[in-house]
């Protein structure tokens, strides 16, 4: 497998004599051996435009992800494919003339920031003005950015008012430009318009694959709720701690990944593929976490998850889905996986049926968090609740083994400790029953 875009592209160069410039071709680098074409997705310069060292030209789309192409040299570039076609692996995209060098940043900046204490010793000098309050609005808010804007054009907080109870800069800026009862219920004029636009390569590959997915197997769910009041209290417990020692903060997401990792053990058909007619059990977890970006859904992999520590996974997973979203991941990456996890919850979803991410065998899908009535000890509490939904491929694993497993994920996240007794109950650890 190759390791896909690596920031370096490859290129190759040739010299015009008869003009004695430098014309740098830029190819198009194969993002895994699995992919013979790409599509261009959009190109962030113009024709013609002169480009610096390193700077992002344009966004390749694969049946995999969308990656971005940078300018090795500085130089004026000429486009050789337009956007929305497909080219082949190797094909040359642009060419870049090296002989126009790019233009040097303008010192005039420089000169600006200087003057600008001038200008605020001038203002100091000034005798200040006073915003004016009637007895009407005396409890009214104004932050400091809008006083000094009403300051400066002798506004009162009458003439800014309309109903607010807080003035801020833009409300200020709205008064000035416009009739505030425009600027703050805008009238929307009526439109039978249509946009259209094409679907990315990303995105309709994602489609035939749900769409097979749900043709090609047996899949079900199952479900079960979690209170998080556990692991929430540690988080508010320990956050500070970690910040302190790590540099980032601690999630939901690392949480639930430790616990799949640990509970494939006890049903390691959960882990499980069918390959033709074979069912293949890895000896290891690695998770695929969906990550929701402009250009569709990704799903960049935690390798190896049983043998990483909470933290651990935290950061991964922190630095993957950046990579996502910023087009910076490499297909191998995103290649593998042998479960995935899928957090609904973040977008305000309740409950769902996730679908597998071919070819695994299941899927856990995470939801929002909602603080509950609950039965504990006799007594009804309200506690932080979290359903979880478990979709599975029944052609090979059973119903005992898919509730067992979300049984035993519920027992993990209730009880964090247990991830490190793997899965077992420190009591009977102890007792060696």
């Amino acid at each position: 497998m190759s390791p896909g875009f690596s920031g370096r592209i490859p290129y190759d160069t040739f010299k015009n004599n008869n003009l004695n410039r430098m014309i740098i071709e830029v190819k198009v680098p194969s993002p895994g051996e699995s992919i013979t074409e790409v599509e261009i997705g959009s190109w962030l310069v113009e024709d013609g435009a002169v480009v610096s060292k390193n700077q992002e030209i344009a966004e390749v789309e694969s049946d995999k992800a969308t990656l971005t192409i940078v300018a090795v040299e500085g130089g004026k570039i000429e486009i050789k494919a337009a956007e929305g076609e497909t080219i082949e692996v190797g094909a040359v995209v642009c060419t870049i003339d090296t002989s126009v060098a790019p233009q040097p940043k303008r010192a005039e900046a420089k000169a600006e920031v200087k003057e600008e204490p001038k200008v605020e010793e001038k203002k100091e000098a000034a005798p200040a003005k006073e915003v004016k309050v009637s007895d009407t609005y005396d409890k009214v808010k104004v932050t400091s950015v809008a006083k000094e804007m009403m300051k400066d054009n002798d506004l009162s907080v009458d003439d800014v008012i309309n109903g607010l109870k807080r003035l801020g800069k833009k409300e200020v800026e709205a008064v000035l430009g416009a009739p505030a009862a425009e600027a703050i219920v805008p009238k929307r004029k009526a439109s039978r318009a249509e946009e259209r636009e094409r679907m990315s390569s990303l995105r309709r590959k994602l489609s035939a694959r749900l769409v097979a997915v749900k043709n090609e197997t047996a899949m079900l769910t199952t479900f079960n709720e979690i209170d998080m009041s556990f692991v929430m209290d540690m988080r508010q417990k320990y956050q500070q701690k970690f910040i302190d020692k790590h540099g980032f903060k601690l999630g939901f997401m690392s949480f639930f990944t430790k616990a799949v990792a640990v509970a494939a053990e006890f049903h390691p058909m959960v882990n499980a593929q069918i390959d033709g007619d074979e069912i293949v059990m890895p000896q290891f977890v690695d998770v695929g976490i969906a990550v929701s970006t402009p250009k569709g859904l990704m799903v960049p992999i935690v390798r190896n998850a049983e043998s990483k520590s909470v933290p651990e996974i935290e950061l991964e997973i922190k630095e993957l889905a950046e990579k996502a979203r910023t087009k910076k991941i490499s297909v191998e990456e995103l290649t593998g996986g042998t479960f995935t996890i899928t957090n609904g919850g973040v977008f305000g979803s309740l409950l769902s049926t996730p679908i597998i991410n071919p070819p695994q065998s299941a899927i856990l899908g995470m939801h929002n968090i909602v603080e509950r009535p609950v039965a504990v000890n006799g007594q009804v509490v309200i506690r932080p609740m979290m359903y979880v939904a478990l979709s599975y491929d029944h052609r090979i694993i059973d119903g005992k083994d898919s509730v067992g497993f979300l049984v035993k994920v519920k027992e993990m996240i209730e009880n964090p400790e247990r991830m490190f007794t793997n899965g077992k109950d420190a009591g009977e650890l102890l007792l060696g029953i």
